[in-house]
C-alpha cells in the first residue's frame, strides 16, 4: 500500500522515511532543499507534483518528520496530527524555548553545572531551520479512522518516543501492518528523549516507563509487519518488540549496579554509563540515565532524594 521514500535529513540518525499512497504522505521530512527535491522526485515517478498531494500525516512532531509539511499545505495538502502534536508543530520555536527553560533547571538538579546546561539546551536551536511551524487542518484522536487511497487506517496513541505520537494500523495483502514512526527501529534500541511537563506546574512525564507500556501494548496488536521512521521494516514486530525491552531491561539492571555503589546523581549514572560525552550527546545520555532511575524508583528498586539541590539515588 506504502511506498517508502528514504529522505536525507542533517541529524545523527541520518535518512528518514517518508511513506506515499495515492495522494497522502506520511512523515514528508525536514524543510531542506535536498529532502524537497527527494521527495518531488518520487512524486514525479507517480506523475504527481506538491499540488496533487491531498493531505500530509504526521506520526510525531520531530523536526525530521514533520518539516516540510508546509509546502504542500500551501500547495492546498491539508496536515493532520495529534492534539499534541500540532500544538507543538504550531510554533515550534515557543515549544523549544519552553523546553530550553525547563531542562537548564532540571540538568542543573541532576548534577550538571548551570554554565553547561544552558549550553546543552541551546544547542538544539540549529534544529529550527528544519521544523517550521505550520497548522494542523485535521486533529487525530487515538481511535479515530483515516481514509488513505480509499482504505481505512486506525489511529492509535502510543508514549514515550515524543509527544503526541500516533502509529496507524491497516490492512494489506492479507496482513496487519503500521506506521509506526520512531515507536519501534529494526537496528536501533530506541532512547526515548526526556520531555518536560505538559504545563508549568505538572509533573515531568517519565517517558521510559511509558515507552515500555507502549511496546507491551503494541506487541498484542498481532501486526505481521512495522514500517518504521527510519531504515529497514520490521518484518518480525514481537520478536523486536522482545529485544527491545529485553535491553532496557538489561540496562536499568546495569544503572541498578551504578546506584549499588553509593548515594549517586543522574550525572554520575551517564558517565558510569558513557564515560566523558562530548556536550552534543549530553541530552542523549542525560535521557537514558534518567530514563533508567524512573524504572528503577517506578519498580521500588531506587529511592530519589534531593541533596543541596540536586537529585540523588540509593538503592531501597
Amino acid at each position: 500500500m506504502f511506498r517508502r521514500v528514504s529522505i536525507p535529513t542533517p541529524f545523527q540518525v541520518g535518512a528518514v522515511n517518508a511513506y506515499v499512497a495515492g495522494r497522502t504522505i506520511v512523515d514528508p521530512g525536514p524543510d531542506s532543499e535536498e529532502a524537497w527535491s527527494r521527495l518531488l522526485e518520487a512524486l514525479e515517478a507517480r506523475e504527481l507534483g506538491p499540488g496533487d498531494v491531498s493531505q500530509v500525516v504526521v506520526t510525531h512532531p520531530h523536526p525530521d518528520h514533520f518539516g516540510l509539511a508546509h509546502r504542500f499545505q500551501d500547495a492546498g495538502a491539508r496536515v493532520l496530527a495529534s492534539p499534541e502534536g500540532a500544538a507543538i508543530m504550531r510554533d515550534f520555536a515557543a515549544r523549544l524555548r519552553y523546553e530550553q527553560s525547563y531542562f537548564t533547571d532540571f540538568f542543573e538538579r541532576c548534577g550538571i553545572s548551570r554554565e553547561t546546561a544552558k549550553a546543552v539546551t541551546q544547542l538544539p536551536e540549529a534544529f529550527l531551520p528544519y521544523a517550521r511551524s505550520v497548522d494542523t487542518d485535521r486533529e487525530l484522536d487515538a481511535g479515530a479512522t483515516l481514509t488513505v487511497d480509499d482504505e481505512p487506517l486506525t489511529v492509535d496513541s502510543v508514549a514515550g518516543h515524543a509527544v503526541g505520537e500516533r502509529v496507524f494500523s491497516y490492512d494489506h495483502d492479507g496482513r496487519r501492518e503500521a506506521i509506526v514512526g520512531d515507536t519501534v527501529l529494526g537496528d536501533i534500541t530506541p532512547n526515548p528523549f526526556l520531555q518536560p511537563p505538559p504545563e508549568d506546574g505538572t509533573a515531568r512525564p517519565r517517558v521510559l516507563p511509558a515507552f515500555n507500556d507502549s511496546l507491551r501494548w503494541l506487541r498484542e496488536q498481532g501486526h505481521d509487519r512495522f514500517l518504521t521512521g527510519h531504515r529497514e521494516p520490521v518484518e518480525s514486530p514481537g520478536e523486536r518488540i522482545d529485544a527491545i525491552l529485553g535491553e532496557h531491561d538489561r540496562r536499568s539492571d546495569e544503572v541498578a549496579s551504578v546506584v549499588g555503589e553509593g548515594a549517586t546523581t543522574p550525572v554520575d549514572v551517564m558517565t558510569a554509563l558513557f564515560g566523558d560525552l562530548p556536550a552534543t550527546e549530553y541530552f542523549a545520555g542525560m535521557s537514558e540515565a534518567v530514563g533508567h532511575l524512573d524504572m528503577l524508583e517506578e519498580r521500588g528498586r531506587v529511592e530519589k532524594r534531593s541533596s543541596g539541590g540536586v537529585y540523588v539515588y540509593e538503592l531501597q
